[in-house]
Order: C-alpha cells, then sequence, then structure tokens
C-alpha cells in the first residue's frame, strides 16, 4: 500500500558565479539564479507518484523522482534521523534547489 507524501522546499541555493563564467547572458536573463519556480517553505502533498503536481518543475520532478518513490512504498534512508523521510536536489549546477520528501502518514486509496 502506498503512502501519500509531502514535499518542502527546503532551501532554493545559488551560484551565480558560475552562471556568470558558463552561461550564456540570454540564458541568465531568461533562467535567473536562485530557483523562480520554487520558494522555501512551498509545500506539496502527493498521493501519487505518477506525474508532479500542478506547479511543479518537470526537471526537479525527474531527478527526486526515485526519492518519492521509495518514501510513498514505505522505504527509509538509513543515514536519516527521521524514519520515512529522504532530503534530495535538483542537478542544476547554477540554481540547485533542496527538497524534503517525507510520509504524510495517511495511505492512499487506489
Amino acid at each position: 500500500m502506498l503512502k501519500k507524501a509531502k514535499i518542502t522546499i527546503l532551501r532554493c541555493m545559488a551560484n551565480p558565479d558560475l552562471a556568470a563564467e558558463f552561461r550564456k547572458p540570454e540564458i541568465n536573463e531568461r533562467y535567473p539564479v536562485p530557483c523562480t519556480v520554487f520558494e522555501e517553505g512551498q509545500e506539496f502533498v502527493l498521493s501519487t507518484w505518477d506525474a508532479p503536481p500542478p506547479g511543479f518543475c518537470a526537471w526537479a520532478w525527474a531527478d527526486i523522482h526515485k526519492e518519492i518513490m521509495l518514501v510513498m512504498s514505505g522505504g527509509d534512508h538509513i543515514g536519516l534521523k527521521s524514519p520515512g523521510t529522504a532530503i534530495a536536489c535538483c542537478t542544476d549546477a547554477f540554481k540547485p534547489v533542496v527538497f524534503k520528501i517525507e510520509a504524510a502518514g495517511d495511505n492512499v486509496v487506489l
């Protein structure tokens, strides 16, 4: 049985020096650092892992999807203090976002 999960945005980081050095100026204008899709403290509650919730970055979803599946299926990370929790990060080197994924307690009715 699957559990619901909650994703909380823990941190929106920025590496503007790397962005200035390696990205084209028009890309920096179009995709500023830090990430503008998420805000720290923002939460998303999931009852399925099939697709991202509305407003969720598709690239970030792809990066953290395995952690979502782990938590929703009842798995644990042995190195974390809280059972049913995962910490994950999107792979954007210029503006990474850190996510906390935790079991929301309720089971999903399939």
